[in-house]
């Protein structure tokens, strides 16, 4: 059971900083204000501003949800561990925000660090669009590999990293995911048979080296210069480097650009030969591919978790269920990649007439939420009401469609046991299927079995989110790999 999160007010965590700022400068003046910025669904992250020396200055506070931290182990050494990442990254070249301060027990606003707050554009989105960085989007991909390269050379022992890290194997990361998903206790089969392609297609001569591990848009932070900074160390690990540029190819962070698999921005090319340039070890193309699919398979388990958090943890935000339906993006991601082909799409049931029906009941809610809520508020606010829209538009497509693909799905499943399609439950079959699917029994190249997953996955990612770009991949049946 996770601790309860610590109960402070606006007022009494203004005041717990305060002190904590009066420690670390020796010229601080007074605390002008604490902003807690939007997103940060694993941890928070705030905005302060303050006066030293009669001179305004801001910061940022990176704090644990809740300002509870889990049982540190190797596997989850720590925000105070984090900022010793940061610091060696720094010392090795890689931009990185300077760590003012590692937040102690005394100081009353639990686990977390202070650092210095640098501009830039983080979001995926911007990032692959804003104009001003038309410049240097071309040669963004090149700077990536750069600074991967240098994050994969730091020096474990020098820095002391080689004891507070976990070192994992390919096969130990795939088998600890799959069984954090086994522990939600929820039949996904496209996970499971993703696990089991994994565990046929492991790495070879993987040379260990530092790997931040969600080195992507939304944790590197550009400007029109290039990189500014690198982000959110928290599942840094020692393992294979690839996993770092296969995770950067990721489907989910290209934003609506597939064409372009680094990031929406560059070109694999590019990225390989700064990567290369810097770390003068050629890259293993084959390994990078593995660790694309990982990708889709690692995020497809951490949005399942997400959703889990919502249930059982300190943090019930309205965001963490919709990351939780985000897990048919990554499954429709691994169909695109290790199975694609044809597949039928189910059409919406005709609704009965009724005034007001379901569907327009929702979508004056998510009209609301859009076109009066986001006009009138801001920042983590404005945030929460897109997300509660965006959820809304969920419930509503489920209504329409969801009866229609169970059925279907149902009868895909009775004809690959070859079962009678009565007297069965629909979840009996998906617990028959992913069961049959960790033992081994059925093989991977199974045409009715690989058929049957993807009509389930892309006709739910039609649910959740239809203009997922992997939607309209898998609707053409091609690979979209490296």
């Amino acid at each position: 059971m996770e601790a309860a999160p610590l109960e402070l007010s606006h007022e009494d965590m203004c005041a717990a900083l305060e002190g904590v700022l009066k420690r670390v400068f020796a010229d601080f003046d007074s605390l002008q204000s604490l902003e807690r910025l939007s997103g940060g669904a694993s941890q928070e992250t705030y905005r302060i501003e303050l006066l030293r020396a009669n001179e305004p200055q801001v910061l940022a506070m990176r704090r644990a949800s809740g300002g509870v931290e889990g049982e540190i182990t190797a596997a989850h050494p720590g925000l105070a561990v984090e900022a010793q990442l940061m610091q060696a990254a720094a010392n090795a070249g890689v931009p990185e925000p300077q760590v003012h301060h590692v937040l102690e027990p005394e100081d009353g606003l639990g686990a977390g660090f202070i650092m210095q707050w640098l501009e830039g554009v983080t979001l995926g989105a911007q990032i692959v669009k804003a104009p001003e960085l038309d410049e240097i989007r071309p040669h963004l991909a090149r700077r990536c590999g750069e600074v991967l390269a240098r994050i994969h050379g730091i020096d474990l022992a020098a820095s002391g990293l080689d004891e507070k890290l976990q070192q994992l194997t390919a096969e130990d990361y795939v088998r600890q995911t799959w069984q954090r998903y086994q522990d939600f206790n929820t039949p996904q089969p496209m996970i499971d048979y993703t696990a089991r392609w994994l565990l046929d297609n492991l790495p070879q001569n993987v040379r260990p080296a530092l790997v931040h591990n969600d080195f992507r848009n939304g944790n590197v932070m550009i400007d029109r210069d290039g990189i500014v900074a690198v982000l959110d160390w928290e599942v840094a690990h020692i393992g294979d480097p690839m996993r770092d540029l296969g995770w950067m190819l990721t489907h989910s962070w290209r934003f609506g650009r597939d064409h372009l698999p680094v990031g929406g921005f560059g070109e694999t090319a590019d990225f390989f030969a700064g990567y290369e340039s810097v770390s003068g070890v050629p890259v293993d193309a084959q390994a990078v591919r593995f660790w694309q699919v990982f990708g889709s398979f690692w995020w497809a388990v951490g949005c399942l978790g997400m959703a889990e958090h919502y249930r059982n943890g300190p943090d019930k935000t309205v965001e963490r269920p919709a990351i939780g339906r985000r897990s048919s993006e990554c499954q429709v991601d691994c169909v695109n990649l290790l199975i694609p082909g044809p597949v039928q799409l189910e059409t919406p049931q005709a609704q009965p007439e009724a005034m007001p029906g379901v569907d327009e009941l929702l979508t004056s809610v998510s009209d609301f939420l859009r076109e009066d809520v986001m006009s009138q508020t801001q920042g983590r606010a404005q945030f929460m009401a897109r997300v509660a829209a965006n959820s809304l538009d969920i419930v509503q497509r489920e209504v329409a469609l969801a009866e229609v693909c169970r059925a279907s799905e149902k009868s895909r499943l009775c004809g690959l046991f070859g079962v009678a399609d009565t007297g069965v439950e629909l979840n009996d079959l998906r617990w028959r299927l992913v069961k049959t699917l960790r033992e081994g029994s059925l093989p991977l190249d199974s045409e009715p079995l690989q058929a049957h997953l993807r009509a389930t996955v892309v006709n739910q990612i039609a649910i959740d989110q239809p203009r997922y770009p992997g939607f309209s991949t898998a609707t053409k049946g091609k690979d979209r790999s490296l």
